[in-house]
């Protein structure tokens, strides 16, 4: 028989700090497997209210309270979303240092180093949308560790390519990694973390700024180092994605979400199956003071509640806005990624001072993405953020079309502070829906449309460059984006969820 859970009294449970979602865990995926019997168990003793703002109940039901992360799955997990987001960048920022040895040395033209630029986005877009079925099946954490594992073979097959078509298909596999984990971080953050998700989301933000900022800086000087063979310079970040795997690997058979679980059923009786009799912890509540029902196995302590089901998105008015949102700041960000040091070197800035200005804009992102997802959950409204953002950007491309050379440390500050629109974009899916299942299709969505929106834009860059032969028309392009950017951003950032809206 297992062991009985242990019950925290509510007063013991600790206080959310100031700026963390307090929405409680109010869904489980169906398909998941049971939970721990030794883990601890918290129970409510007198019914509230939804935290999330727009959530409702039945009349008397408790909302469920949060439920930690199990302490064994708690250093995994936290060791793993930072690694994780290390990776989420290096692979382009790192061609984008070198993308004009990289054209040398694959004979590429303006126009086909262009189409290079645009299929981050084209990957993000085409595998992300895969992202949430396999979760489904195999569980967001054994998704994410085959990610890691596929930006690991991307990079050491990429500097081994002979050709374009070789270069562009290793690209694309490490890529694809990249994709299915952009999607699943806000996931593992719900499922994990559900009382942390603004502190959680600010921390692998700031991991992912770091990364990009590092391997922008950091790859010319490992060139030189290496030889100044720029296929070791780029290969050298495969070390960091091997290392990525790791944490990944003990969560695998975690289908639960690594929560402290009820006991189960003791009554003997058998199993019917992976989906028999399963309860779902999101669409309702267990009643005052009662342990939460365990999924994968029948329960004899009380009848099932109906589950409820996940969102249709597409029928949402934020959802969309939220999509073009994330695919305006993402083009904004891949333009910067990988056409601002040559912008830099165009204008006389030496190769090791572009690839550190890229380095300053990326880092920019580290202090504020911690700050930020911490400060839109606080408010109503993200808006007023969003406008901000968006005026640094602004100025930003203003001063690279006057002056590129003359102010170049400030216009890659003000860029930088322009892409934390990434991080906030993050954070307002995790705010714009109710529940877990809502937070999986939102990502997906959200995160799809953007990453279609933002494949033109690098490849238009690169069409307009080459075409006009300067950086004026590209940069006029990059800072008008910045106007539908602010708009869809404010809708976005509106009080409500999508499931108001389906």
């Amino acid at each position: 028989m297992p062991d009985e859970p242990k019950t925290l009294d509510p007063a013991a449970r600790p206080a959310a700090t100031a700026g963390d979602s307090p929405a409680p865990d109010r869904d489980r995926p169906v398909g998941t497997a049971p939970r721990d019997t030794e883990a601890t168990t918290v129970t409510q003793a007198t019914p509230t209210t939804p935290a999330t703002p727009g959530a409702s109940a039945a009349p008397g039901t408790p909302a469920a309270p949060a439920v930690p992360v199990h302490r064994r799955f708690l250093v995994p997990v936290v060791l793993g979303l930072v690694l994780a987001a290390l990776n989420l960048r290096p692979a382009i920022t790192s061609l984008g240092a070198l993308l004009e040895e990289v054209s040398e040395g694959l004979h590429m033209s303006g126009s086909v180093a262009g189409v290079l630029t645009s299929v981050p986005p084209l990957c993000f877009a085409v595998f992300g949308i895969t992202a949430p079925r396999l979760a489904r099946r195999f569980g967001p954490a054994a998704v994410v560790c085959a990610g890691m594992a596929a930006i690991f073979a991307g990079l050491v097959l990429r500097p081994l390519a002979g050709g374009t078509a070789a270069f562009l298909a290793a690209s694309a596999l490490a890529l694809m990694g990249i994709a299915v984990s952009n999607v699943l971080m806000p996931v593992i953050v719900k499922r994990y973390f559900p009382d942390r998700v603004g502190t959680m989301t600010g921390l692998y933000s700031m991991a992912l700024a770091l990364g990009t900022s590092v391997a922008a800086a950091a790859t010319v000087p490992m060139t030189d180092a290496l030889g100044g063979d720029w296929r070791l310079g780029l290969g050298v970040w495969a070390v960091l994605a091997a290392l990525a795997v790791l944490p990944w690997l003990p969560l695998l058979r975690d289908h639960d979400g690594g929560r402290a679980g009820a006991s189960r059923t003791d009554t003997g009786a058998s199993r019917t199956g992976a989906g028999a009799s399963r309860t779902d912890t999101g669409a309702s509540h267990m009643g005052a003071g009662s342990p939460r029902m365990d999924t994968g196995a029948p329960r004899t302590e009380a009848k099932a509640p109906a589950q409820a089901a996940a969102p249709r998105v597409t029928r949402s008015r934020t959802a969309w806005a939220l999509g073009a949102f994330f695919g305006l700041q993402a083009t904004g960000a891949y333009i910067t990624m990988g056409w601002m040091p040559q912008i830099f070197r165009d204008a006389g800035v030496p190769a090791s001072t572009a690839g550190v200005l890229l380095a300053v804009t990326m880092v920019m992102g580290v202090p504020l993405a911690f700050v930020i997802p911490r400060l839109a959950t606080r408010m109503k409204t993200q808006g007023p953020i969003v406008v901000a953002l968006a005026l640094c950007g602004l100025g930003g491309y203003t001063g690279l079309f006057l002056a590129p050379a003359a102010g170049a440390w400030v216009w890659a500050v003000l860029l930088g502070v322009s892409n934390c629109a990434f991080p906030l974009a993050l954070t307002m899916i995790g705010l714009r829906s109710r529940t877990g299942a809502g937070v999986v299709r939102l990502s997906a969505f959200a995160q799809s449309v953007g990453y279609l929106i933002s494949i033109p834009g690098p490849l238009l860059v690169g069409v307009l460059y080459q075409h006009s032969g300067g950086w004026g028309l590209p940069i006029a392009l990059m800072g008008g984006l910045m106007v539908p950017q602010m708009i869809v951003g404010i809708l976005a950032g509106r009080d409500r969820t999508v499931e108001d809206e389906c």
